[in-house]
């Protein structure tokens, strides 16, 4: 996460791009009533002021599109912008409510089982779970209604890194100091692991393609789909097609027939559900160098879709084992 943005996509279209995109962004204090002088003060920066002891002292966060009042420890966290689910599970918090387009995601287990699932129309839903933090896209259409039921936190994804984006959750959960000392973890592990990959893969290129509806996609370095771990964190090159076309979109739909010109030496590709992959039984899939070579590896793309604390380190250890493996 970070997706141009950070499960880094007319209905067909608004799913398709809830799936492809996580753009966010907003404010608001509704809800969020304290006093005054208990509040504490919070923003991008990090930099905070004020009192936090005392039953209901709530805090200022400095949010993209103003300031929200929020509980200095939030209990109840519901979590409509689904690409943020795993970074609010790592640091501790258990969701009262998710988007539907999390449930898919197996790197989640069973953390989410018992949590409930809030849809656009069913948001009286989320009024009755009573949430004291609501964490949204600011694109969300019912981002009004949101901070009507509670303190509401909106960010546009692309503002932000993967590695900041948990960071800012940190702080919008009062937990930062414990999300910039994952961050750090994970930095000295991509290090090490990276090491090994690139061992494996040398200057080998990779090429990260799924197909969503009737659409095929190549995406670039910050879009999900394993691209946070492949491309930043282990430093593997993609072919020079793809960063020309798509690193700076984070994204591209492509027609099957041009796939060799995006091709690598690797292909990353997407399977499962709602995944039509039937570009594979055409030869001129099967005649690619990587696919004849054997160097094609897949994912499930519903656990892969986000680039979240706890779907990075999972995609991490599955890219370490499919390439040091091939």
């Amino acid at each position: 996460m970070e997706m141009k943005r950070g499960k880094w996509t007319v209905l067909l279209l608004v799913a398709a791009m809830m799936l492809l995109a996580a753009c966010g962004g907003g404010s608001g204090s509704e809800g969020g009533k304290g006093n005054a002088e208990n509040v504490e003060q919070v923003g991008h920066e990090g930099e905070a002021s004020g009192n936090e002891g005392g039953e209901g002292a709530t805090r200022i966060y400095h949010s993209e599109n103003g300031d929200v009042e929020l509980p200095v420890e939030p209990k109840r966290v519901a979590v409509m912008a689904h690409i943020y689910v795993g970074n609010v599970l790592k640091l501790g918090i258990k969701p009262v409510a998710v988007s539907e387009w999390v449930k898919g995601n197996k790197f989640f287990g069973g953390m989410l089982d018992d949590v409930e699932v809030v849809t656009a129309d069913s948001l009286e839903k989320l009024a009755v779970l009573e949430p004291d933090l609501i964490i949204a896209y600011s694109f969300d259409e019912n981002f009004q209604k949101y901070r009507d039921i509670a303190p509401t936190v909106g960010f546009t994804n692309d503002k932000y890194t993967y590695l900041e984006q948990h960071i800012e959750i940190g702080k919008v959960l009062n937990k930062e100091e414990e999300a910039r000392a994952w961050v750090e973890e994970w930095n000295k592990k991509a290090e090490t692991e990276g090491a090994k990959v690139r061992e494996a893969v040398g200057d080998a290129t990779v090429t990260v393609l799924e197909a969503y509806g009737k659409e095929l996609y190549v995406y670039g370095n910050n879009w999900g789909r394993g691209t946070e771990v492949l491309y930043q964190a282990f430093g593997l090159k993609a072919p020079d097609k793809v960063v020309e076309d798509v690193f700076s979109h984070g994204y591209k739909a492509i027609s099957a027939e041009v796939i060799p010109e995006y091709a690598g030496d690797y292909l990353f590709v997407g399977e499962g559900a709602g995944v039509d992959n039937s570009f594979m039984e055409t030869d001129l899939w099967k005649n690619l160098p990587a696919v004849q070579n054997g160097r094609v590896i897949f994912f499930d793309s519903e656990s892969f879709w986000f680039n979240d604390a706890i779907t990075l380190e999972n995609q991490m250890e599955f890219i370490v084992d499919a390439f040091t493996k091939k």
